[in-house]
């Protein structure tokens, strides 16, 4: 507007003393008059465009307008006109009409003078002033203004706290019941009482008027009052698209929009009935157990059925929920299904029929396939165990949202969505929220939008909004990937469930997310015997004056007629029937089943297998060696790709490693994947810069060095018929990303998923996923997961955080028994992993990490598997394994026992060195230094747990005379080795050997030094392993490179000294 100004005012700058736009409009003209020889009577001289030059030529065509008007061109006709007329100098020129089709959000002048409402228009050839103008820009800034703001004084809390109550007005819109703060509009206010009957054109972004172009201002006050500071408050006018936002303005804007039909109110009424009739249920039978029941929330049942019912009706057919413990039971119960006598028997503490530690039932997921009665459509319904760690089940449902999405080819997320419940503190707290939303549009991780909802109850178990967050509502999180957020009173019933439609179709249309806050209450405690007066007194004093919302709707229903106080009865009556036959039923259980509980089965995996009976891993070498020629070659017929050169050296040697039957690192890794591909089995590496590798040693996806976008990944391209391969660099995020790829991995069991760690101790920040769900989810929940964590690990003088993937912290959470070993049979391998809670390992060969990678799918059930990755080994010039370690009639080898001159006499080994990993290479170069390759055995473990007690006791065994040490690069605190020496001790306790007797002469204790033993100066006694390696510490890692190597030289010396 200010742009306007001063470009008119600059044209228009001649004598015109009009008001701003005047000049736009037509004068009232009179007929034409001959004008006879003295034309200075005319005030076209006066005009300010005339010199010398132009005047000869105006004053030709004026003398032609004045012998035959239809002489000269119709604007010269309007001019001379004007002129004529007594306009001001400047002001007879009019403009040519505009005939060209106006654009959106255009308008002609004249539309915004209404034929109504007392104004003259501009047919009329009325003049028109600024304040038309002014009013019309105030009353489309007032328009947005509610559209923008308006949620900030809706009425969204039950209890009144936020909002307050409404209040009169009559300052200045004629008696309206106004909500709407100053902050809002008033600033845009500029009318008084007699403008409120005035008429005025709406803009486009607005759908008030539905089929009405112009309103009263009382109206259009009205209408946005009733849309935007009512019972809805909606955010979402940072989004970036028109199209969304007018999406959005023309479900929530028309009047009447959240009006139900009674059939409609009838199914809510019967919906909020069995809602909180489970959980009056649960609080008459089990008053003093905690359940987290949904009292002051229990909408949240009725909105979760209502987005199911609009998703399904869109086309969805399966849904992956995942929720805090809040309201969960009511969920399995009413939205699920569960069977209620399954749910009864869960507080009855019955011992289980099936193996497992189990959980509390409010953690517990499930797994459902039923009709859905509203649109006759059948629906899938998972809801995801959770620990207390209320949201960190949020990236793993998107994982498994995303595989199964993945596994039914529905790439635009049409049939499989997800929906995710939170709590209010923990949406505004929880980092794993914004790590989540993060993934929400990644091309890898997306899974085309999904449903937030938020059972707002004001409090974080003791803790006010106020003290929890800093922002204004819990949901902002949601604002930065431009998801609408749609804050609904949840004493409202039928303003949720038009909200909830809303969503439904929003995630259907834009496949984005999108945020539903349902303002509500806690009528409990933190959990049912928790006493909130001592920490909120005041609030909770309003909720004990607070009527139930189911309470409120009945009554409302009544009044209007919809429903009689008899069917609100029997409703409710009907549903308490229906839990005492399912709690008479729960009597009957003599155990729980936590197979009961299993939220992703995998029909038809273990049907038929032998469940100790493991496929081979070893692969033909045809096989091997056409996955290392494709893995080693540029793209085929696509000479025009160019390659970095760098790394067409690096295909080079990978290429001649294949012709000669040799490979490393990156290679084993790819043939174990190419086979597998294969072998029909989707493979998925995910994790921060995957595709190269953090250590550039990959290379999975090669790039163009000409052209944008243009790449190309070998191991996707291996055979037509091979299996699809998904390698994807992630968001720098390792609670989101791995949550998000355990999800993945417990969706299929016939796939291989994988994370790596940029580096092993970036594990710290995803050490909730590994604690909750991978160590302790098959306990806990009958859950397996195959998924592979890969984490680069080794001393190198690379400083305290890129040195040690904390080895020692996955050991520690290995549950095989330190005191027990497993009796010795043919299955004793298999039937170790059957047992243990996951694998750890820490590979010193190509060959093993090709084998224990394919064993993973190999195994006729699923583990997770740990394994420490190399650093320094990755381009090892001896970190090499031949084609014969890997083909067929190979497998893993848990222990590699020593294959040098030591083991030819291994009478006369001094010491039996154990180790694992990259270490090993230090110890043999420092052994071949000194000469000691015959007294000095070194043997080494490639899986650590579970502990492969066979193999050590007959390298033990074998050794018979030899001292035993352990020898690891890690500090003493840190590593395997307080996880080997228990068991160590375990395995030894039955094996003797023959020592000095202690004591001995004296001459011996002063000087340090005996003569050689007689056989009476001997003793039997147990065989026993010491410690080689670093002192302990409390950082990892030194960051002196001097003082490493101090270290690792100390750590050698004492190795080799005998």
């Amino acid at each position: 507007m200010h742009r306007a100004r001063v470009v008119f005012n600059i044209s228009n700058k001649v004598g015109n003393t009009e008001r701003f736009a005047s000049w736009l409009l037509n004068k009232p003209q009179t007929a034409a008059v001959t004008v006879k020889a003295n034309r200075l009577k005319s005030s076209t001289a006066a005009e300010p465009f005339l010199n010398g030059s132009s005047s000869a030529y105006v004053e030709t065509m004026y003398n032609s307008w004045l012998s035959d008007p239809n002489s000269v061109h119709a604007s010269w006709d309007a001019f001379f006109r004007n002129a004529t007329a007594g306009a001001a100098p400047g002001a007879a020129y009019t403009s040519p009409p505009n005939l060209a089709p106006y654009n959106k959000n255009e308008m002609p002048l004249s539309a915004l003078v209404p034929a109504s409402g007392g104004m003259p228009s501009i047919s009329a050839g009325s003049p028109i002033n600024e304040k038309i103008i002014d009013d019309h820009l105030a009353v489309q800034a007032i328009i947005r203004s509610y559209q923008s703001r308006g949620h900030l004084v809706a009425r969204l809390d039950p209890l009144g706290i936020s909002t307050g109550d409404p209040v009169e007005s009559t300052e200045w819109h004629g008696g309206l019941r106004g909500f709407a703060s100053e902050a809002v509009v008033r600033q845009h206010v500029r009318f008084d009482e007699a403008d409120m009957d005035r008429v005025f054109k709406l803009p486009s972004t607005t759908f008030i008027g539905e089929k009405e172009k112009a309103l009263p201002l009382r109206e259009i006050l009205y209408r946005l009052e009733q849309a935007y500071c009512n019972n809805i408050g909606i955010e979402f006018m940072f989004i970036n698209s028109l199209e969304q936002c007018n999406w959005i303005r023309q479900r929530m804007e028309p009047p009447d929009v959240t009006k139900m039909s009674n059939d409609q109110k009838r199914l809510i009424l019967a919906r909020l009935t069995r809602s909180a009739g489970f959980e009056n249920f649960l609080a008459k039978k089990w008053s003093s157990e905690k359940r987290f029941g949904l009292e002051g929330c229990e909408i949240l049942i009725p909105a979760m059925k209502q987005v199911i019912d609009m998703s399904t009706k869109l086309g969805v057919e399966s849904i992956i929920m995942g929720m805090p413990h809040r309201g969960r039971l009511n969920v399995l119960a009413n939205v699920c299904r569960k069977p209620l006598h399954q749910l009864f028997t869960q507080f009855a503490g019955l011992e289980a029929e099936d193996d497992g530690s189990g959980d509390v039932k409010y953690h517990l997921g499930t797994y459902i396939e039923r009709l859905n009665r509203v649109t006759n459509k059948n629906i899938r319904l998972a809801v995801c165990a959770n620990p207390s760690h209320l949201e960190a089940v949020d990236p793993v449902v998107q994982g498994k949202t995303r595989a199964e999405q993945f596994y039914r080819g529905d790439n635009e997320g049409k049939k499989v969505m997800s929906i995710l419940l939170h709590g209010d503190a923990a949406f505004a707290g929880q980092g794993v929220v914004f790590e989540t939303m993060h993934l929400s549009d990644l091309p890898a991780y997306t899974t085309h939008g999904t449903i937030h909802i938020v059972a707002n109850n004001q409090i974080g178990f003791t803790t006010d909004p106020r003290h929890s967050r800093s922002s204004a509502y819990c949901t902002d999180v949601a604002r930065v990937v431009n998801a609408p957020i749609f804050h609904v009173n949840g004493d409202n019933p039928e303003a949720v469930m038009h909200v909830c439609n809303v969503a439904a179709e929003w995630r259907a249309t834009f496949h984005k997310d999108v945020v539903i806050d349902i303002v509500s209450y806690r009528r409990n405690g933190h959990n049912e015997v928790d006493e909130p007066m001592f920490t909120q007194p005041l609030m909770y004093q309003k909720i004990r004056n607070t009527k139930p919302v189911l309470e409120k709707y009945a009554a409302q229903l009544i009044a209007e007629g919809v429903v009689t106080a008899e069917e609100v009865k029997d409703v409710s009556d009907k549903y308490v029937k229906i839990c005492e036959d399912a709690y008479n039923q729960a009597k009957q259980e003599t155990h729980i089943k936590y197979k009961d509980w299993l939220d992703s089965p995998w029909s038809g995996f273990f049907e038929g297998k032998d469940p100790l009976k493991v496929s081979p891993t070893g692969v033909v070498e045809e096989t091997l060696v056409h996955i290392g020629k494709r893995f080693s070659a540029p793209p085929p017929n696509a000479a025009e790709f160019e390659i970095h050169k760098g790394l067409l050296r690096i295909l080079k040697s990978r290429m001649e490693m294949v012709e000669n039957r040799t490979i490393d690192w990156a290679l084993a890794e790819a043939m174990a994947f190419g086979s597998l591909l294969k072998e029909g089995i989707h493979v998925r590496l995910s994790g921060e810069d995957v595709e190269r590798g953090t250590f550039s040693h990959r290379h999975h996806v090669l790039h163009h060095q000409k052209v944008d976008k243009a790449t190309y990944c070998a191991l996707a391209h291996l055979y037509p018929d091979q299996a699809p391969y998904t390698v994807c660099n992630s968001s720098l995020s390792e609670y989101g990303v791995l949550g998000f790829e355990v999800g993945y991995s417990v969706t299929n069991p016939n796939a291989l998923v994988l994370w790596e760690a940029q580096f092993g101790d970036f594990n710290n920040v995803a050490q909730c996923i590994i604690d909750q769900f991978i160590s302790s989810g098959q306990a806990k929940w009958v859950r397996q997961s195959g998924i592979v964590l890969l984490q680069p690990h080794g001393m190198e003088g690379m400083g305290p955080e890129h040195s040690s993937a904390r080895l020692e912290r996955f050991l520690q959470m290995s549950s095989d028994d330190p005191d027990y070993m497993p009796p010795e049979s043919n299955d004793y391998e298999v039937r170790q992993l059957h047992d243990c809670n996951w694998i750890v390992a820490n590979c010193s060969t190509p060959a093993s990490l090709f084998h224990i990678l394919r064993r993973q799918i190999a195994l006729p059930f699923r583990k997770p598997l740990i394994i420490m990755t190399p650093k320094s080994l990755l381009r090892h010039p001896e970190c090499r394994s031949s084609f014969d370690d890997m083909r067929e009639g190979t497998s893993f080898r848990r222990v590699i026992p020593e294959e040098g001159p030591a083991s030819k006499n291994a009478s006369g080994v001094k010491k039996l060195a154990f180790c694992t990993g990259r270490v090993y290479y230090d110890m043999i170069k420092e052994r071949r230094e000194k000469g000691l390759e015959n007294d000095i055995a070194i043997c080494r473990l490639e899986q650590i747990s579970p502990f492969p007690y066979d193999l050590i006791k007959a390298e033990a065994a074998k050794y018979s005379n030899a001292q035993l040490v352990w020898s690891q690069e890690e500090h003493k605190n840190m590593g395997s080795w307080t996880y080997v020496e228990p068991r160590f001790r375990t395995l030894l306790q039955n094996q003797r050997t023959i020592r000095p007797k202690s004591g001995g002469s004296w001459l011996g204790q002063l000087f340090g030094r005996a003569p050689p033993p007689t056989g009476d100066d001997t003793e039997t006694v147990p065989r026993t392993i010491s410690y080689n390696g670093r002192a302990t510490a409390a950082s990892p890692a030194t960051g002196s490179k001097a003082a490493h190597n101090k270290e690792l030289k100390s750590l050698l010396n004492e190795f080799c000294a005998l």
